[in-house]
């Protein structure tokens, strides 16, 4: 079977392109706002300048880290099986993050979210088998913004069997999610040898690293926790216009956070990821959808397969503000492209406006276009031998196939078969089950897919744990009880 892929830059090009990276590297350098990284970049043979706190970091150096860098590394689920695998052309998809609004199912409009919206999520991502991980994918309105980041890994420990794409916006707030990590698995050890989750870490473009996100860089990587770059270049504005580029900026940045990780520690895991953009110049926005964005994630996600890093990337989705055609247009693209490019875990089921919204609606209807692009990169293969010959000469000239136990063999397996979000109906069959658009269709399916959550493998112990955990941390910042959990 021959396995359709996109390769969108020639080897030429991926060779220059990795050289100029290098070469940024070392002259301006990257300006690093954190200083255990300083040192660390200092003692490895850099030239650093800890009055600017500019680190000229030499290609050996960042070829050294590349080298011992994992090529793969799995995510286990709170069962403790491996079930998402970051290497290779392997393909997953979990929703982005993090949206600080929901689109509101009944008045379509965007508001902030709260607990309740953020567990249905959860409990929805659980429900839907195209997607293969969970993410901490809103920030929730009802508890201090200083706990935003932990308060929805709490929320998801308890309602989730699958592993969870997160982030912190602390250095203190990193080691209470780490906390409630170690507390879910058993250990330290336990998290180390089975996680269950990555953690996004952001450099600044253009090559730069602050203080916070460097230090998470760091901590992942002294606790054997796999950190994922999101590089995010601006084509046009914080980042060279031509998309080329941009990708040259974007494989500086990442290479100098793998740097820093694997002086870190030595074999940590680290994804080579990002969620850069074109910018329009006519709104002055950053958007996800266009062809251009499309182009300089597909690019860099081939940089980082020669150089044998593990990917990652935000695509599908939208900058829309409602679930519309345009919503529609720009999630299927990119996550066709996203499957062909073989990232190993596609960002961005659900969310919309730019990365700030995320819509129930919208995620169940991404997760047929998903469905329909992980069948695509399946691609056709010979069932039979002979594939039709035999099949057809005893068929003649009969167009009976319908009834043949052939086509009851294999249609399942041939055909990628949706949900009744997808209407292919007769015009009188749509109308006899009530004319719906295809968001209405999408409203129903959620209800549907909530009635069949089945709760999570979490100990009342363990609940009561994980709840201690975050209340001491809201209380440090005047809230003294937490908001109730929804009922099962």
């Amino acid at each position: 079977m021959m396995r359709p892929k996109l390769k969108i830059l020639s080897d030429k090009l991926v060779s220059q392109i990795i050289d100029e990276a290098y070469g940024l590297l070392m002259d301006p350098g990257v300006r690093v706002h954190n200083d255990d990284a300083l040192e660390l970049l200092a003692e490895a043979g850099a030239n650093v300048d800890f009055e600017s706190k500019v680190a000229h970091i030499p290609e050996a150096i960042a070829q050294r880290a590349l080298k011992t860098a994992p090529s793969e590394f799995y995510l286990y689920n709170l069962e403790g099986e491996p079930v998402v695998h970051y290497g290779g052309d392997s393909v997953q998809f979990d929703p982005g993050s993090a949206a600080i609004t929901i689109l509101d199912s009944k008045t379509q409009e965007q508001r902030p979210p709260v607990t309740a919206d953020f567990v249905k999520f959860v409990k929805l991502v659980e429900t839907i088998p195209q997607l293969d991980a969970q993410s901490t994918a809103m920030i929730c309105s009802d508890v201090p913004e200083q706990i935003g980041d932990l308060y929805r890994l709490y929320l998801a420990l308890n309602f989730m069997r699958k592993p969870i794409i997160t982030g912190a916006f602390g250095k203190e707030t990193w080691w209470t999610m780490k906390e409630m990590l170690v507390a879910t698995v058993g250990g330290e050890a336990e998290l180390t040898a089975k996680p269950v989750a990555v953690f996004d870490v952001c450099p600044s473009p253009p090559l730069l690293w602050s203080d916070l996100t460097c230090q998470n860089l760091i901590d992942c990587a002294r606790s054997g926790i796999p950190s994922e770059l999101v590089s995010m270049p601006l084509a046009g504005a914080t980042a060279p216009v031509t998309l080329a580029g941009a990708v040259v900026q974007h494989t500086a940045e990442c290479m100098s956070g793998v740097v820093i990780c694997q002086l870190t520690q030595e074999g940590a895991p680290i994804v080579w990821g990002g969620s850069p953009a074109t910018f329009d110049m006519r709104e002055g926005t950053t958007p996800m959808g266009a062809v251009g964005t499309w182009m300089i994630d597909c690019a860099y996600t081939q940089i980082g397969k020669v150089l044998g890093m593990p990917t990652h990337a935000y695509l599908g989705m939208s900058d829309a503000k409602i679930v519309d055609a345009q919503c529609g247009l720009e999630s299927a693209g990119g996550t066709l492209l996203a499957a062909l490019a073989g990232v190993n875990m596609v960002s961005g089921a659900g969310m919309m406006d730019f990365e700030s919204c995320q819509s129930h609606e919208k995620l169940v209807i991404d997760a047929e276009i998903i469905g329909m692009a992980k069948r695509l990169i399946a691609g056709i293969e010979a069932r039979d031998e002979p594939i039709a010959l035999t099949l057809m000469r005893s068929m003649g000239h009969r167009a009976d196939y319908l009834a043949d136990p052939h086509t009851r063999k294999w249609f399942q397996e041939e055909f990628y078969i949706p949900s009744e979000i997808i209407d292919r109906g007769t015009l009188d069959g749509w109308k006899s089950k009530g004319a719906k658009t295809a968001f209405e269709r999408a409203s129903d399916r959620v209800d549907q897919l909530l009635k069949s959550y089945q709760p999570g493998p979490v100990s009342d112990k363990l609940a009561a744990e994980l709840r201690r955990i975050t209340t001491e941390a809201a209380q440090k910042f005047g809230m003294d009880e937490l908001p109730p959990l929804p009922e099962e």
